[in-house]
């Protein structure tokens, strides 16, 4: 999230995990660092329970190396919690909210709607395995 506030704190002290969307830009590096800095206290007192799920790469732009250094650059410091599969950035994903509806029901053929459906297997296939240990 671009800020915690106490609904974010309050849905963290509630929750099992938390899966961190974080886009491909610079400044999304140092809000992860927060984050996860936030997520260690809430660990330590509220909730000690609650697990980082993973890390979602979003806004991804091919064309654009910041995008691929910072894919790297997560990957070197959380290999194990960054999801395989990464969202592109998408015109028909950025359109969606303007007319009411998720990405998949406005553009279910879209570049970015299909990223988010192979996340979810990804997401039910790790969770899975998780289970299984």
């Amino acid at each position: 999230p671009p800020s915690l506030n106490m609904l974010t704190l309050n849905a963290m002290v509630a929750a099992q995990s938390v899966l961190v969307p974080l886009q491909c830009e610079f400044f999304a590096l140092e809000g992860l660092s927060q984050l996860l800095s936030t997520i260690e206290q809430v660990k330590g007192s509220l909730n000690p329970a609650l697990d980082i799920q993973g890390i979602v790469l979003t806004m991804f732009d091919a064309r654009n190396n910041l995008s691929s250094q910072v894919d790297a650059d997560v990957r070197s410091h959380f290999d194990g919690l960054v999801y395989d599969t990464v969202i592109p950035r998408n015109v028909r994903v950025s359109e969606a909210p303007s007319f009411g509806k998720p990405a998949l029901l406005y553009d279910h053929k879209c570049s970015g709607s299909l990223a988010y459906m192979q996340l979810a297997g990804e997401l039910v296939r790790r969770e899975r395995a998780r289970q299984a240990a």
